[in-house]
């Protein structure tokens, strides 16, 4: 069945947060489509995407390194900097910074 340019995107998109990093090459074969094709995507998804292209033997395309498709959790150092943040305030502010904390450090 062929994807629409918009599920194809998102199909690659998908792709690149688990493998971090590929080549035009392995996406073509892997979506059928051109090289083109992909680079097309790709110009299409660094709009709204962090997305960089690798030039030389090992290039390709990439995903910044802090960037994860729907993340839902926070990484100990924003868990630090929230909990500081939480201190400096007070009543329903703080605890709903609390809450929010709770919920996303799971």
């Amino acid at each position: 069945m062929d994807m629409t340019p918009w599920e194809r995107r998102q199909k690659i998109l998908e792709t690149l947060c688990l493998r971090r990093q590929d080549t035009y090459r392995n996406l073509s074969h892997e979506f059928n489509v051109s090289t083109g094709t992909i680079r097309r995507d790709i110009v299409v998804l660094t709009c709204s995407y962090p997305l960089e292209t690798v030039r030389g033997n090992h290039g390709g395309v990439r995903v910044a390194e802090w960037f994860h498709l729907d993340r839902r959790a926070l990484n100990s150092a924003e868990i630090t900097f929230l909990r500081r943040l939480a201190e400096s305030l007070d009543g329903s502010d703080r605890e709903m910074l609390n809450r929010i904390i709770t919920v996303f450090s799971h």
